[in-house]
């Protein structure tokens, strides 16, 4: 009977290389997205919008809205503590 470790070895290989190629298609076009991304901001910039409150601006919005609210009420008792 014919060991089969060999073909074991030859299909989990294989399977590495899908996953390491698919990885490696994603991380280009995460390249190509974060270059995208970089343009719009430029954009933004050449139109006079600050692009640091944009940034936050945007990470606020993609926050869920009890964690919003509970990070809002936090800077205000910090900002409360140090006098603010």
């Amino acid at each position: 009977m014919p060991d089969g470790s060999n073909a074991d070895q030859q299909v989990s290989a294989q399977r590495l290389k899908q996953f390491i190629t698919r990885i490696e298609k994603l991380e280009e076009e995460k390249k190509a997205m974060a270059a995208d991304i970089r343009e719009v901001y430029s954009e933004a910039k050449s139109a006079g919008f600050d692009t640091k409150i944009m940034r936050q601006v945007i990470k606020i919005r993609g926050m869920d809205k009890a964690d919003r609210e509970e990070q809002e009420s936090l800077i205000q008792v910090y900002l409360d503590a140090v006098g603010e």
